[in-house]
């Protein structure tokens, strides 16, 4: 026989082991049945924005031994793609793994932002525990308590990380009863009530049962998952798993993710896609993968509890299930909050269309949106009377501006309207989404924010005050949120930290006050030249360079006064012998507003769109002709 095998001799079989295969934990024998038994924990990382989840992960992988002592790794390896890194936040979610001695870690990293929740609805179904990861200072904030709200419903034991017990005025006891009293409103069980807590710092790569007894390394916090987290329920039967999660590869094109619910899946073999409309569709997986540290390995069988990748099936979406093709039997599928705000994208027709983009035309970018679809759980597309524009609908602007700016770094060119609130009819009253508000800011700003969000329909629910600081509480309709973030930093002197994420629908509260100042606009195309910049200064400030190309139409500017005011900034200073170009004062120019997509879509009026480019963003007026407009407001 192979030396790497055992050969086991019963009455009623003969079986053969490979022993190099390390993920054979324990064998029960059992005439005519064969039970393996996997040592594996499933967790999900899950925590509000900024609270250190992603760090926590990568200190992770460090104690799993998964780089070589010398090799050079980056901060934040999971967030491996550009906008992540950019803007310092975790988009989408990650599966990694890492060895813990005889255990294996499936670690599912998730979002913390609130637009982004579709995805971690979706991976806490993968998990049979998960790590809550909260701030030392900050305590339980809004998201914190949508994610942990989840997870308690779906049943996952939790573990307690108290992180950044290393900042200046942290409150760690008092943020652990904060967590408990949290978990009590939400009514976990008893189970769940007796959490474990580890306390420690992420970045400075320790974890401990207790804060003031620092330890060398996280070791104790890989003991207390595979301590506290229960090992996946080995489930015997026919073959059933849910598709969770979507992976894309250039080469071989979408890659269903999941966890195995029950039984043994095998490579290479058929199976039935059942689907959520109740069709079923014969299926073959060309290629089996489980997650190893950073990457994927190729096995023969997967079986139940372990999360894996499929490759080379089609026509799934996530929600559906795999299962055996003679005796079909689905899981329920994933439920899904639904969407709150919609904006309108349409194809770039202004008059510097194509000259940044690759892709241009209606095809391209209802083709792009429809990708989206695939692994975007909280969007929906409906098309309009219109072939060429849509309505997106998302979970926020933060949620939709990711979209957008992925598309405009592919190399596409599209316009987006004004984000507008999704209405419901309820009972023949006008009902909108409504948000928990908090704002964390320095006292002697306190009553100017009240004053703003009280005159945006909001009410203030709580006001406490936590050292130097206040933290407030508001519920505040989503149409109040929009714009909202660039008047709280301001008034704060950038100090504010603000966080919101969805209650429910409640009646209509009225009207808001919007932006009331005008907009300039460029009355004719050309190259903005400073002269004329210069004597126009008086009216308003302006959001672009001298030396611009601008057209007809282009919104250069606000105004300091109400209505628009059309001008011509292509104006040059006409030059002869008496008037020479030296003889007249340098031109002297305040710095022009350079909006982010975001601050953009918030700033824009109903009769405006944002015009995205690989290399541009310009705000622009629907109708560029100014005799158009009057027409149209006379209408109106």
């Amino acid at each position: 026989m192979f030396v790497s095998n055992i050969i086991i001799i019963n009455r009623h079989f003969i079986l053969y082991i490979n022993l190099r295969d390390s993920r054979v934990k324990n064998l029960s024998l059992h005439p005519k049945k064969i039970v393996f038994m996997y040592d594996i924990r499933n967790i999900a990382i899950i925590a509000h924005v900024d609270h250190g989840k992603t760090t926590l992960v990568d200190k992770m992988l460090l104690a799993g031994h998964l780089f070589r002592e010398n090799q050079q790794t980056d901060e934040l390896i999971l967030d491996n793609n550009e906008l992540e890194r950019e803007r310092g936040i975790t988009i989408l979610s990650k599966n990694v793994s890492i060895k813990y001695g005889d255990t294996k870690i499936n670690i599912i990293d998730t979002p913390g932002h609130a637009d982004f929740g579709g995805e971690v609805e979706r991976v806490l179904n993968m998990a049979d525990g998960c790590l809550l990861v909260v701030d030392a200072f900050e305590g339980p904030m809004p998201q914190t308590r949508f994610v942990l709200q989840k997870a308690l419903e779906i049943g996952l034991k939790p573990i307690l990380v108290i992180n950044k017990v290393d900042k200046p005025n942290c409150r760690p006891e008092e943020v652990q009863e904060e967590v408990f009293d949290l978990m009590f409103s939400l009514d976990a069980t008893e189970e769940q009530l007796d959490f474990p807590t580890i306390y420690g710092s992420a970045k400075q790569g320790w974890m401990s049962d207790d804060w003031k007894k620092p330890s060398e390394n996280i070791i104790p916090l890989l003991d207390a998952i595979v301590k506290h987290i229960p090992a996946p329920k080995v489930l015997e039967g026919t073959p059933q798993m849910l598709i969770t999660s979507l992976d894309y590869s250039n080469y071989v094109g979408r890659i269903a993710v999941g966890r195995v619910h029950r039984g043994t899946i095998f490579n290479g073999k058929d199976y039935a896609l059942c689907k959520r409309d109740g069709s079923i569709k014969r299926i073959r997986i060309k290629e089996l993968d489980i997650f190893e540290g950073l990457g994927r390995t190729k096995v023969n069988e997967v079986n139940s509890g372990d999360i894996c990748a499929l490759i080379g099936i089609e026509g799934f979406e996530i929600g559906d299930t795999i299962t055996d093709i003679d005796k079909p039997e689905p899981l329920d599928p994933i439920a899904i909050d639904e969407p709150t705000m919609s904006m309108l994208f349409t194809i770039n027709n202004s008059p510097f269309f194509g000259q940044d983009g690759k892709y241009v035309t209606s095809r391209h970018i209802y083709e792009r949106l429809m990708r989206e679809l695939d692994k975007n759980l909280a969007l929906r597309v409906e098309e309009t009377e219109s072939s060429d524009s849509w309505i997106v609908y998302g979970r926020g602007v933060l949620h939709l501006s990711v979209l957008i700016e992925t598309m405009r770094r592919e190399g596409y060119e599209l316009q987006v309207g004004q984000p507008q609130v999704i209405i419901k009819e309820k009972h023949g009253e006008k009902h909108e989404p409504v948000e928990q508000l908090t704002i964390n800011l320095p006292e002697e700003y306190s009553s100017k924010i009240i004053d703003v969000v009280t005159r945006r329909k909001g009410e203030l629910l709580t006001m406490e005050s936590k050292g130097d600081r206040m933290h407030m509480e508001f519920v505040i309709p989503s149409r109040g949120i929009i714009g909202l973030n660039n008047i709280v930093l301001t008034l704060s002197a950038g100090e504010a930290i603000m966080a919101h994420r969805f209650l429910e629908f409640q009646p209509w509260k009225g009207e808001i006050e919007k932006r009331q100042n005008g907009s300039i606009i460029a009355g004719e195309s050309g190259n903005a030249y400073a002269y004329a910049l210069d004597k126009l200064q008086d009216r308003g400030h302006f959001f672009i360079y001298p030396q611009t190309d601008v057209y007809a139409g282009q919104v250069v500017g606000e105004q300091n006064k109400e209505g628009d005011l059309v001008v011509n900034v292509t104006k040059s200073k006409k030059l002869t012998n008496v008037r020479a170009s030296g003889s007249d004062d340098k031109a002297q120019l305040a710095p022009p507003v350079i909006f982010s997509l975001e601050e953009a879509l918030e700033y824009i009026k109903d009769d405006e769109y944002v015009e995205v480019t690989p290399k541009h963003m310009r705000i622009r007026k629907i109708l560029l002709d100014e005799n158009d407009r009057k027409r149209a407001s006379k209408k109106s």
